[in-house]
């Protein structure tokens, strides 16, 4: 599988949420984003060429939805963002969050109850 860039990921996105859909279903999701229609049907076909997602003809038209779960999708760029950034440890990741205050009372609750859960296995 190709790595998926910014744009194509929005288009995803629209697919996770609701699929099968149509290109014009797509632009229409996407109508806040004020990308022109050829770039988003540029975009769905870079997803097939890819293949992440498939089309399966519905009339005249094509409906398109994911092969590719969402779920995979961000484990994958989790994975790569932290090994490319952090060489590969959550820690770090953590800690530059934690130094910037950018964890909530909620995050740390959320932090230490997972841990909790993990020393408990």
């Amino acid at each position: 599988m190709s790595a998926i860039s910014e744009a194509e990921a929005v288009v995803m996105e629209v697919l996770w949420q609701q699929s099968p859909r149509s290109a014009e279903d797509v632009v229409a999701a996407l109508a806040h984003r004020n990308w022109a229609e050829p770039t988003i049907k540029t975009l769905l076909n870079r997803l097939l060429t890819k293949g992440v997602i498939a089309a399966e003809r519905d009339g005249r038209r094509y409906l398109y939805l994911p092969l590719l779960q969402r779920q995979a999708w961000v484990e994958a760029q989790s994975e790569a963002f932290i090994g490319r950034v952090f060489d590969g440890r959550v820690a770090p990741l953590v800690a530059h969050f934690s130094e910037r205050g950018q964890l909530t009372a909620q995050d740390i609750a959320d932090l230490k109850k997972l841990i909790q859960e993990m020393d408990d296995e």
